[in-house]
């Protein structure tokens, strides 16, 4: 009987090191993709292009940003962070026949070549309320809706600004677009620095939103925030609940693409809203790897954007709108940005949602078609998080090589512990 006891430990033992070897070894093989990857992409891309293209669709946006200025005109934020600044965009996006949707194409050199990527042309600093305003009144949509991206970890500016460029442009949404770009150092090995960035820059998130919603200019204001950026934007909306007794009353619409964000924390922040708060609507796909890994980090507690809809009741209770991409197609191995890839679900993004109607006031029944409903949740649409940028700068950058080898030590750790917690990698 011993023997017997003996014998199922070790079977038990050696799956265990053969799971654990294996699950390293596909995070070797995924790391090296993500630094051949990352060492393809050029520095400075920001710089101005020479010259439009005929065919490119020019798209110009307003940025705000509490990240830290950088003296390379090309580069003009790191992710570091500093005071608050506002600067209006051009981005030149290549013409639709030589793109993809949901796909940005990023420069391989500099100058970027707008004929087939993404490029900057033009950059202007808006230094007064004043020159805000008038900003906002030459770019007003006809319904005059403004939407303010807030992106997640593991972000650098240049991403975060051809992104956002991307979905704004693919979506085809009626809506001003404001991005609002926080210093993330676009590392997947600073995670808690990202994370603590995130909590630094809830005053100025919540300060640009009280700031279009003042505006005459601005009738309705939708929030898109993706990863981390999710907590960000409800620790924001939060803060301004608190101050003011509610949400101000512009702010009708908040959109949650595969939230970094603790699932029972959550609930507690959705209650502190009230009666009177804006319409939540959460993308999900159990699907998501960058997520699974962002669990392990967090204490093994569920991230909102991985949840099964049917096991947590109490959100379609509350009022909150699950949309399931879990099997929709994605791009990108970590299944983080299906929201923003996937073209079926950008198109709806854009046509429905942004637009400030949920799944629910589908009449086009895209949502049908792309998944049911359950218990009165919708269903079935659509880089720890975001493993795909800039991780090569920690190594060759010498003040960043302490981090580098400290976060490397935490993220084995993770993962040792997830394993032996029974956590379901496949």
């Amino acid at each position: 009987m011993r023997a017997m006891k003996s014998s199922g430990f070790l079977q038990v033992s050696h799956q265990q090191s053969e799971r654990r070897r294996a699950l390293r070894f596909l995070l070797v093989c995924l790391a090296c993709s993500v630094f051949v990857g990352c060492a393809a992409r050029p520095v400075g891309v920001l710089a101005p292009a020479p010259a439009a293209i005929p065919g490119a669709i020019h798209l110009d946006l307003l940025v705000a940003t509490n990240r830290a200025p950088s003296p390379d005109r090309g580069v003009l934020f790191s992710g570091e962070r500093g005071e608050a600044s506002l600067k209006s965009f051009v981005v030149s996006i290549p013409p639709d026949t030589r793109r993809e949707i949901g796909r940005v194409q990023w420069p391989r050199s500099v100058p970027p070549d707008p004929a087939s990527e993404f490029a900057t042309l033009d950059v202007v600093s808006l230094d007064s309320a004043g020159q805000t305003e008038k900003w906002l009144q030459a770019h007003k949509s006809p319904s005059r809706r403004v939407l303010v991206f807030v992106h997640g970890f593991n972000t650098s500016f240049e991403s975060a600004l051809f992104r956002f460029a991307q979905i704004v442009h693919d979506s085809g949404a009626d809506a001003t677009p404001v991005l609002f770009t926080w210093p993330s150092r676009g590392s997947v090995f600073e995670y808690s620095y990202d994370r603590e960035s995130a909590n630094f820059s809830r005053d100025a998130l919540e300060k640009l939103l009280k700031r279009l919603s003042e505006s005459s200019n601005v009738s309705e204001i939708t929030v898109l925030a993706h990863s981390m950026g999710g907590w960000l934007a409800i620790e924001s909306l939060r803060q301004m609940a608190i101050r003011e007794g509610r949400v101000r009353d512009k702010i009708q619409t908040v959109i949650l693409a595969a939230p970094d964000l603790d699932v029972d924390v959550f609930r507690t922040q959705l209650r502190s809203f009230g009666d009177h708060r804006p319409r939540f609507t959460v993308f999900v796909s159990r699907e998501d790897h960058a997520l699974r890994l962002s669990r392990s980090i967090a204490g093994d507690v569920e991230r909102l954007g991985r949840i099964d809809p049917d096991a947590k009741p109490w959100i379609a209770e509350d009022g909150v709108e699950i949309i399931d991409l879990t099997g929709k197609e994605s791009v990108s191995l970590l299944r983080h940005s299906k929201f923003s890839e996937n073209p079926q679900v950008i198109r709806y993004l854009g046509t429905q949602l942004i637009n400030g109607k949920g799944a629910a006031d589908d009449q086009a029944g895209i949502g049908e078609r792309l998944g049911g409903v359950s218990m009165g949740v919708a269903r079935g649409m659509a880089d720890a998080a975001g493993l795909a940028t800039s991780a090569p700068t920690a190594i060759l950058d010498p003040n960043m090589r302490r981090a580098y080898s400290e976060q490397v030590s935490q993220f084995w750790r993770a993962i040792d512990n997830a394993i032996a917690s029974g956590v379901d990698w496949r």
